[in-house]
């Protein structure tokens, strides 16, 4: 427990999954938290009931591919809690593969915007905070559609670019001591997940058998844990990395 006391964090895409799971988690942890989504009714929900028990957390409607809008998510953050330390990039979407002929221009756009350009633009608008914290943490949560294809093009092009706009502003920030470090979950049982993985347990077991060591489908709060890790002080001396948890989905 506490293990980010008086620390204040910002998490997108935290209406439900992994953003929730960590939003929580980190609140659970000592944090102050920011709670970001484009589905504002369905992230207020959560943290309405929340609030019942604890003022840790607030939540703002937030399209994050809109600069104007991380301008506001930061003001606000600021001015409810008077810094930030954490930056969680989590928001994505995720669209039923298609072939690079099938893709049009505004489906590319649309994936790269969200998934990549809103990172640039969390880092981006965040760092003036950042660097006043004195010891921050920016993680950004990718896939391992980053790391191996197969995924369809703009995804995978979006989460590669995660990985590598990871490194580089680890580079970039490391005077600042902002460590900067990227998350790569396998298959994990989210609302934008579940409704294109097979409906009969038995045929998802034997799936997830084939494809994976461990044997089964992961859950939200075990990307949150890795998120808590690196966001808090025990890992002080990491930075530019990629944490792979994927139940060995890519050591094969």
């Amino acid at each position: 427990m506490n293990r980010l006391q008086n620390k204040v964090a910002i998490v997108t895409g935290a209406a439900g999954g992994m953003g929730e799971s960590i939003a929580r988690l980190f609140a659970q942890e000592g944090a102050q938290v920011l709670a970001s989504d484009i589905q504002f009714d369905k992230l207020l929900a959560w943290v309405q009931e929340f609030q019942k028990g604890s003022d840790a957390i607030e939540c703002i409607q937030h399209d994050v591919a809109s600069e104007s809008d991380w301008q506001k998510v930061v003001e606000k953050t600021l001015q409810k809690f008077g810094r930030i330390d954490i930056l969680v990039n989590n928001a994505g979407i995720y669209q039923p593969m298609e072939t690079t002929e099938a893709t049009s221009l505004e489906r590319w756009n649309k994936i790269l915007n969200i998934n990549l350009t809103s990172a640039f633009l969390g880092a981006k608008t965040a760092l003036p905070a950042l660097k006043k914290s004195g010891k921050s943490a920016i993680v950004n949560i990718s896939s391992i559609a980053g790391i191996v294809g197969g995924n369809g093009a703009p995804y995978s092009a979006s989460k590669a670019g995660m990985l590598l706009l990871t490194k580089d502003q680890a580079i970039e920030f490391a005077p600042f001591n902002i460590r900067v470090n990227s998350i790569h979950p396998g298959g994990v049982m989210t609302p934008m997940v579940e409704p294109i993985l097979p409906t009969d347990p038995a045929i998802l077991d034997g799936m997830m058998k084939a494809m994976c060591p461990l044997g089964r489908i992961g859950e939200a709060i075990e990307i949150a844990q890795g998120a808590l890790f690196l966001a808090s002080d025990e890992a002080s001396y990491i930075t530019g990395a990629e944490l792979v948890i994927d139940g060995g989905m890519t050591a094969r």
